[in-house]
């Protein structure tokens, strides 16, 4: 595997990861419900504070240093938590709560599309589908398909989490590629 292929090559970009991967996770958990006791909403101060503050701060540090590309994530991505943080244990409508997370599935695809590394847009492309299973879940009142949205969750924060990681480490961040006509052999 390649080593000298960046996870995130600035301070800002791994400080965000960390903030995502974490929130992610604990969000994520939440949902599953795997841990007794452990809901989405006890995941609200954290995502309030490093999903929300910590990371709309890495987006704007990533502006600073003009990189577009990051600073949007992060600034869009501090957004959604915060909002969602600040808004947790509010009155609001199965569909109210379902339209808040389509509109942020959204944010989550452009972010997906807009390309980068694998392990970025695999985090945003998992994340896009968590927010969808979950508006899905609140349109329709369906508790075990918010699990499988919380797993989506999971999954997305174990990537942000090993993409920070391995670039603080210098681990791997891609799978060696083949070259082309290697290991096949033609006989006749």
């Amino acid at each position: 595997m390649a080593n000298d292929v960046s996870a995130g090559s600035t301070t800002t970009t791994i400080l965000g990861r960390l903030a995502l991967g974490v929130t992610l996770l604990a969000f994520g958990l939440g949902y599953t419900e795997v841990i007794n006791g452990v809901t989405a909403n006890d995941s609200v101060t954290l995502a309030h504070y490093v999903g929300g503050v910590a990371l709309f701060v890495a987006g704007l540090l990533a502006l600073r240093d003009r990189d577009t590309a990051t600073g949007t994530a992060y600034c869009a991505l501090g957004a959604l938590w915060f909002t969602w943080a600040v808004s947790a244990g509010n009155q609001v409508s199965g569909n109210g709560a379902g339209l808040f997370l389509l509109l942020f599935a959204l944010v989550a695809l452009t972010l997906t599309l807009a390309g980068g590394d694998v392990l970025g847009q695999g985090t945003y492309g998992l994340f896009f589908v968590s927010l969808v299973l979950l508006a899905i879940a609140r349109f329709a009142d369906n508790g075990g398909l918010a699990k499988v949205g919380g797993w989506f969750a999971v999954a997305a924060g174990a990537v942000a989490w090993y993409a920070a990681t391995a670039a603080l480490a210098h681990w791997p961040t891609e799978l060696p590629r083949r070259a082309a006509g290697r290991g096949v052999t033609a006989t006749g």
